[in-house]
């Protein structure tokens, strides 16, 4: 069954973020997820809540989805968007 990460990201140190881009593109093609988001308009359909940026990932499975995340990959990836942006993510399970 397929997983997904979604991630609402509020970038607060834009140049600094770019190094984040950088550092988890390696990590998502690492570990083969697909990108199906990553930022693009978002528009408000109901109620209130209005990201500045969504992602969202694919991946095999929830085990993939954690793999990646705890990868020394993204590790890396975590550690330069220190400072740079306040990440709100979760693991979802498909169908």
């Amino acid at each position: 069954m397929s997983a997904y990460i979604i991630a609402h990201v509020d970038v607060t140190d834009p140049q600094q973020y770019e190094q984040y881009k950088a550092l988890s593109s390696q990590a998502i093609a690492a570990h083969g997820a697909e990108v199906c988001i990553r930022g693009g308009a978002v528009e408000v359909l109901e109620g209130d809540w209005s990201p500045s940026r969504i992602v969202l990932l694919k991946f095999p499975d929830m085990a993939a989805a954690h793999a990646f995340y705890d990868s020394a990959e993204y590790e890396l990836a975590r550690q330069a968007r220190a400072g740079a942006a306040v990440m709100r993510m979760i693991a979802v399970q498909g169908v």
